[in-house]
């Protein structure tokens, strides 16, 4: 009769055993170029020097094809931009009633855009109240604020973003949102609430929230939480995680190091994702390994026969043991575990306190840590793959596009100094769902003018490569105006999309140049 225990248990400690020989096996491939070195110093305990991983550095395509496309981009104010994406997508729909009762209120989407410009960008409902505009005076914008904006209304407009940004071509070069960042934009919170903390580093002497927001690899926002301070990020971010608005449940999950630790490792891997932060010294990391059995040895747990693991140079880093009796005992108990956090019975953050008894931790705390132990190698060795560095660029550009995506909600959220002055958690919430929503729609809008241009560049006879395509951004913001008093129109474009602007003339580029075929 089989174990499924002991059966999953083989298959991570054997695909555990298989990369670290494979990790030997390239080095000695590598050679004197390998990135990746052993070296032991005075203390007698070897560690890895590990070179820091280059920049791409940018073709001479690539940059025309940027420049190219940016000035082809059509100039737009904020409002506008909003209007014309609900034109393609109905997204302002998602905003109902609270009473769930149909309206026949006129122009609601125009009082909707103003209220999401005034929350997003922080400037309240003066720069956007219309008098003698009957979807923008102060009256209707105060009524639809109360019974329409909210978090889940947010939440379904968000997705229906989501889904429409999966359907532009372009967008699958860049990614299939199997990959997402979780990272965090930190604000200062300058009233008096119980919803923020202190933190000097990011906050100086006053108190500050935290937008925890993941990012997948389509460059859309997919969920966010809104934390107190700056607390212990990991566990947070599969809070965020396991309550996404749309799209596919992301596989790798990257994030800075924050505060990652083996026990986070373990439950992220319970729940099916692999977490793959960035460490801020990988020579400095513990690895762990995992003695497979010898084919003569007799089988079963605990057998205590031992093969020669054949790591070469790297037997001195694999030197920690997995102990799988930890897991094995408390395996049931994990299950429970999992199970409560996807069913949202319990917050990820909340099992701290599961975890640890007196500042040691628990019997089900230390089997998590052995179990994240596991992926934890995983990832490590898969970062520092001395021939292919594809796993580690692909992280490296992941937290790019997060910090880019955080640059334009700052230019956004420009009113007040970017501070949030909201002294309720509720009203937290929902100003910074309005700024994601809005960085959401504006990255739909450029990302279809941006397929337009390419496949205007292509019919012009310019040959646009694919390469260069997938290193193209929609989070630029040059074209997009934030600033002033909003003058919101009755709609966005009648139909089809706004006229490019004109074609830069092309350059004679050297090696791979950029022109115009006959």
């Amino acid at each position: 009769m089989t174990d499924p225990v002991n059966d999953h248990l083989d298959g991570k400690l054997l695909a555990l055993d298989a990369a670290w020989k494979q990790m030997t096996a390239r080095l000695e491939e590598a050679g004197e170029d390998a990135r990746v070195r052993v070296f032991t110093p005075a203390d007698g305990r070897a560690r890895l020097s590990v070179d820091k991983l280059g920049a791409l550095g940018e073709s001479p395509s690539l940059a025309w094809l940027r420049g190219a496309c940016q000035a082809m981009l059509p100039r737009i104010d904020l409002p506008e931009l909003l209007l014309e994406v609900h034109s393609w997508t109905g997204f302002l729909d998602a905003y109902v009633h609270l009473a769930d009762i149909s309206t026949r209120m006129h122009d609601l989407p125009r009082s909707l855009v103003a209220l999401l410009v005034a929350e997003a960008c922080n400037v309240g409902l003066v720069p956007v109240i219309k008098d003698g505009d009957e979807a923008l005076t102060r009256g209707r914008l105060s009524h639809v604020d109360q019974n329409y904006v909210r978090t889940d209304t947010h939440s379904a407009a968000n997705a229906i973003l989501i889904e429409a940004q999966r359907s532009i071509p372009i967008v699958a070069q860049w990614g299939g949102g199997l990959l997402a960042s979780v990272d965090g934009l930190r604000f200062v919170v300058p009233v008096q609430t119980v919803n923020a903390g202190p933190s000097p580093k990011y906050f100086g002497y006053k108190r500050g929230l935290t937008l925890l927001n993941a990012v997948n690899d389509q460059v859309m926002g997919i969920g966010q939480v809104v934390v107190p301070g700056t607390p212990r990020d990991s566990l947070f971010i599969l809070d965020c995680l396991i309550n996404i608005d749309a799209g596919p449940k992301p596989e790798v999950v990257t994030t800075d190091q924050a505060s990652d630790s083996d026990m986070v490792f373990g439950i992220f891997s319970m729940l099916g994702y692999r977490f793959a932060p960035r460490f801020a010294d990988l020579g400095d990391q513990r690895f762990w390994r995992a003695d497979v059995p010898s084919s003569d040895a007799p089988s079963g747990e605990g057998s205590g026969e031992e093969t020669a693991s054949g790591y070469g140079p790297l037997e001195a880093i694999a030197r920690n043991k997995i102990n799988r009796t930890k897991i094995q005992t408390q395996w049931s108990d994990m299950v429970r575990v999992a199970g409560s956090l996807v069913t949202n019975q319990v917050r990820a953050y909340d099992l701290l306190r599961m975890f640890s008894r007196n500042g040691n931790p628990t019997p089900l705390g230390q089997a998590f840590a052995e179990y994240g132990r596991i992926d934890k190698t995983l990832h490590l060795l898969s970062i520092l793959d001395p021939i292919d560095d594809t796993y580690h660029r692909k992280l490296n550009k992941q937290l790019t596009v997060q910090e880019s995506r955080h640059r334009l909600a700052r230019k956004i959220c420009h009113g007040g100094g970017g501070q949030i002055r909201q002294a309720y958690r509720e009203g937290q919430e929902d100003q910074l769902a309005a700024l994601g929503l809005v960085v959401n729609a504006v990255a739909l809008w450029n990302t279809r003018y941006l397929s337009a241009a390419v496949d205007h560049l292509r019919t012009q006879g310019v040959p646009v490569k694919d390469e260069d395509v997938a290193r193209l951004s929609p989070l630029g913001h040059a074209h997009v105006n934030f600033l002033g008093r909003y003058a919101i129109a009755s709609s966005g474009p009648s139909e089809g999309l706004r006229e490019l602007g004109e074609i830069p003339d092309l350059p004679e580029i050297n090696s791979g140049a950029v022109r115009r075929e006959s």
